[in-house]
This record gives C-alpha cells, structure tokens and sequence, in this order.
C-alpha cells in the first residue's frame, strides 16, 4: 500500500481528462503532472486518497516518443498550458478518445461514431487573455498566469498561445504602469489598484481593445497614457477601465469605463462583423470556431423554413450565422451586457429576423409557447439545469445541437435528453478551441426519434 512521501518507480500509462499522466502502483491509480503516456519516471507521492494518490515528478528514467521540448522558457511553472511537453499530433489523439470515452463511460453510448476532431495553428491561437498583476519581490510589476496549483503570478513579457500580435503591448505597457507608479492590487490585504491587464485581438481584423481591471476609478492619469498608447499602436481601437471593487476571484465588475477610443472591437466571424467589449463571451479561437461552424451547417442540411433558438446565446456568435440560413431566430442570454451587444450586431449585419431575449434559460423554457424545429444549447462547463433538461423533453424540437467545453457534463446531460428513447446522437464533432491544454470542445447532434 503506497504512503504519502513515498518514493516510486512507475511508467506512465495514460493521460487523464485534466491533464495528468496516469500510472498504477499496488493497483492505485496514481496522477502525475508533466508527464505523457510511455514516460519511466521517479515520483514521489505527495498525497493519497482513498481511491487515487498524487505524485510529483522527480525524475526521468526514459521520455516518451510522444514528448517534445516546451516551446515556451516557463512552460514548467506557469499554469496556462499543461500539455507543451506533449507532440500536438498526440494531444489531438487523446481529446478525441476522451470524447468518445467519456460518452460511452458516463452517458452509455455504445458503438458511437466521433468525426475527426477540427483543429488549427497549436500556438498563437488565442484571441483574449486576462493577465493577473502582482509586485515582485524587487518592485517589479509582474503580470502572467498562476503557477500551478497556486496564486503566484509567473511573469512573462510574451505568451506563444496568445495571438503574437500582442506581445509588444504586454511587455511595453507593463513598464508604463512601471513607470506611472500606480499601486497595484494585492489579494491579501485588498489594497492597491490595479488588479488585471485584459488583451482582446481581432483574429480577422486585427483590431485590438485593452482593458485594465482596478479595484478604483480612473483619474487624470490613466486618461492621458490611454491616448499615449492609441497614439503608439495602430490597431489598437480602444482603452477601457472596468471598476471591481469587489474581494472576489471574478475577473471583471459591473462597471466599465471608456478611457479612449471605442469599448469595442471589431471582428469577423462568419462572413459577420460582430462588435466585441472586453467582458462579454466570445470564442477564443476564432478560426476553429468558424470550421465548427460550418462542419455543424453541413451536416443539418437546413432548408431555410426553420425557426431555431440558440439557448446561452451570449453575442449571437451562433445566432447570427444561423439566422441567415432559417426563417426565424431566437437568442436567449442572462446577461443583459451579451444581448445589447448582439442586437447591436443583428443590426450592423442587416439581419432582422432573430429576436434577443435577457432571461436565464430554466425560467424561460416554460414560458415558450412556439415549439422550434432546432434548439441550440451551449451552456457554461457546468452544463444544463435539471429544469432545462426537462424542459426540453417537453418541447420536443426536431433536432437539438449541443455545444460544450466539458465532456463529462456533455455526456450526462446527453444521457438524460436520450434516456427515455426521445433523442438519438446523430453527429459528434470535437474541435480543438484549446491547445496546448487538455481542454476539448465537441458539438453534438441529436435528432428526434418519430
């Protein structure tokens, strides 16, 4: 039986849904961060728990064939990429045997086809990023992604997974606040100012927004730099400061303020422009997103007669796309900042038939009184409501798209929807919105059974 301290031998085996390679030892399943199926390494186990134990990597005896030199310097503290040691030929392998896994294992389904799964660019892919400020123990401004396993910004003045053209800004603006003193927060005390530094790029246009997070209002000083970096980057479109005064872990606060320029981007999505703000939701790979799309348009073949409603619709990113191909659509979002901004964007693409509506999804539902041929959910990584899945069972629509950042939710919610002979999966689609993590997003299809 394997303690807490212990020093073991063991390969490597698999690699779990979070990330983790997974070895055995004494018939314990044992998880180890930082390592890929074939890796013979020393672990020392750093916790045991009934059914599982924790180790730490202590030392290579032999590397994998499936692993590869990080390609970026603090790929072993920072706690944005897990998987930069794995070959990305391998990391797709293993996202689609966990979509298919994990909808046999928790949602039962048997003998069940997975298309290939739509990837892109491995690095440089992502369109936001939300950079936690903290002070070294020099004075030096820091700004990064936490360590893993703990709050301790990692500093870093580029990122290969974020879209390369906001590298000069981090770096640069970061020796401007350097340089204008303001204090920054500090989560322990809760005192201080700055909190975040927010990067939101265009893939398409390149237009670029910034966005500092503070736990206190602007003033003159931050209103003048604000002009000096529209001045000094040509693509950037705007400089905004959200106000969260609050003792929380949540990014952004209720309020925003205009510091110069616009509070949006713009981007093309779809053959659409859509206006983008820094706290509303929207795909952070662009490019995946838009072959998701269109692998998901292909398959419904639809006619042009339908009538869709996109739960969790967020700016319409589906909506819209949607509602040029069907006669009728219907956007539904709780967060009444998503819904201004894809009405805002119903208008600048001249699409008049979709309607947005601010309400959650649960208390929507029963009060639907037309019955959709379609419903698309894409609901946040907890997945769908009880009340929703129910709901759903209720209306009946023909076919039922589901879209979810999380396969195990994914798979119980499909469970549910199928159980009672209803729905059957008529198409998955796993799409690779994050490399270099183990995080996977998958597109499904269920289609009423008459």
């Amino acid at each position: 039986m394997i303690k807490q301290g212990d020093l073991v031998e063991v390969e490597i085996d698999d690699v779990s849904s979070e990330g983790s390679g997974v070895a055995r030892v004494d018939q314990q399943v044992v998880f180890i961060p930082n390592t890929v199926t074939g890796d013979r390494i020393s672990s020392r186990i750093v916790r045991v728990k009934k059914k599982y134990a924790q180790g730490q990597l202590e030392e290579f005896r032999k590397n994998s064939a499936y692993r590869i030199r990080p390609r970026c310097i603090v790929a072993d503290k920072c706690g944005g990429c897990q998987w930069q040691h794995i070959n990305y030929s391998y990391q797709l392998q293993l996202k689609q045997n966990q979509v298919k896994e994990t909808l046999t294992r928790i949602g039962g389904f048997a003998d069940l086809q997975v298309e290939p799964i739509i990837s892109g660019e491995d690095l440089s892919y992502r369109n936001k990023v939300n950079y936690p400020l903290g002070v070294s123990h020099t004075g030096q401004i820091k700004a990064g992604y936490y360590r893993q396993g703990s709050h301790q910004i990692v500093n870093i003045n580029q990122c290969p997974i974020q879209d390369q053209r906001l590298n000069p800004l981090l770096a640069e603006i970061k020796q401007d606040l350097q340089q204008l003193q303001i204090p920054i927060y500090d989560e322990k005390t809760h005192k201080g100012a700055l909190r975040h530094l927010c990067f939101r790029i265009g893939k398409n246009t390149g237009e670029i927004l910034l966005t500092l997070v503070s736990a206190e209002l602007s003033d003159d000083t931050m209103d003048k730099q604000a002009e000096k970096w529209m001045k000094r980057y040509p693509n950037l479109v705007g400089v905004t400061l959200n106000y969260n005064p609050q003792k929380t872990n949540v990014i952004f606060g209720q309020k925003t303020e205009l510091l110069a320029g616009r509070p949006y981007l713009i981007e093309q999505f779809a053959r659409l422009n859509y206006h983008l703000r820094a706290e509303t939701f929207f795909q952070v790979n662009t490019t995946v997103a838009e072959d998701l799309l269109t692998a998901i348009l292909n398959k419904l073949s639809l006619t042009g007669e339908e009538t869709v409603l996109d739960l969790y619709c967020g700016v319409g990113t589906f909506t819209l796309p949607f509602a040029q191909k069907v006669k009728k659509a219907i956007g539904v979002e709780s967060y009444s900042l998503s819904i201004e901004q894809a009405q805002r964007n119903a208008e600048i693409n001249n699409i008049d038939n979709v309607e947005f509506i601010t309400e959650t999804t649960e208390t929507f539902l029963p009060t639907l009184e037309i019955k959709p041929d379609l419903v698309i959910l894409d609901p946040p990584r907890k997945g769908c409501q009880t009340e929703v899945i129910e709901s759903l069972k209720q209306i009946k629509s023909n076919f039922i798209l589901y879209i979810s950042c999380h396969p195990a939710t994914l798979a119980r919610d499909l469970q549910l929807l199928c159980q009672e002979g209803d729905y059957r999966i008529m198409f998955v689609q796993p799409a690779d919105f994050f490399p270099q993590t183990p995080h996977v997003e998958t597109a499904v299809i269920l289609t009423r059974i008459s």
